[in-house]
């Protein structure tokens, strides 16, 4: 087996109902009940214009070398409708490894869910404008070397985060969370609960009854002074 030059055709996927499921559960309120620490660096940022606000499929990984997008091609061949294109690029930021063309097929023939790439795109004039989500790090004009290696359906990092083979991407304009496939069930439950503990904290900013008692207790807590007076330099 040549390691740096593999593809996996197969994935152990997350249940299709779950997924669409969490399409109604806001990033941040995934995010928060799995302690805040499974969101890709905001580095990586919405750069299209989805009609849709929440994009959530299994991770189909890319683990390509700094500028060289011969292993993208490859799952672009190889990736099902409703899957997200997750692209590891060793956080190179010189050179697009997909433009109009690729995705373009990705959209319309492979029906993907969207990509998510620690990396440029470029023709994004085009891309832009697209009801199709699409999250990189930016754009440039500059083009991809196709000469590998690069691995298809292996474990990889993506703005930071570690993601697997048939992880659950969800993703809105906030940015882009990676959720375990095997803990994504729980994750559900407990997002739908804090969704609508966050709602009810948002109608009582609204009306007036927020309770900020906890502000206080906490400054206590950690021993802030309160100082009741001017600074003076």
């Amino acid at each position: 087996m040549s390691v740096g030059k593999r593809i996996y055709l197969k994935r152990n996927l997350p249940d299709r109902e779950l997924i669409e499921q969490l399409k109604t559960v806001p990033a941040s309120n995934a995010a928060d009940v799995m302690g805040r620490s499974c969101a890709m660096n905001p580095r990586i940022h919405l750069a299209s214009s989805p009609k849709e606000q929440m994009m959530a499929g299994p991770a189909f990984t890319v683990k390509c070398r700094a500028g060289d997008n011969l292993a993208l091609h490859a799952a672009l061949s190889f990736c099902s409708e409703g899957d997200v294109i997750v692209v590891s690029n060793e956080e190179d930021n010189t050179r697009a490894l997909i433009g109009e063309v690729m995705m373009a097929f990705l959209r319309y023939t492979k029906k993907a869910a969207g990509i998510v790439l620690d990396g440029p795109i470029r023709d994004i004039d085009e891309i832009g404008k697209w009801d199709f989500p699409v999250y990189c790090t930016g754009t440039t004009p500059g083009g991809p070397y196709k000469e590998g290696p690069g691995e298809v359906n292996v474990p990889i990092a993506c703005g930071g985060i570690s993601v697997n083979p048939g992880d659950v991407i969800l993703a809105d304009p906030d940015g882009v969370i990676v959720i375990p496939r095997k803990d994504a069930a729980k994750i559900l439950v407990e997002a739908k609960k804090f969704q609508a503990a966050d709602e009810a904290k948002l109608e009582a900013a609204k009306n007036g009854t927020a309770k900020r008692d906890w502000v206080e207790k906490t400054l206590s807590e950690k021993k802030f002074e309160l100082i009741d007076d001017i600074y003076q330099p």
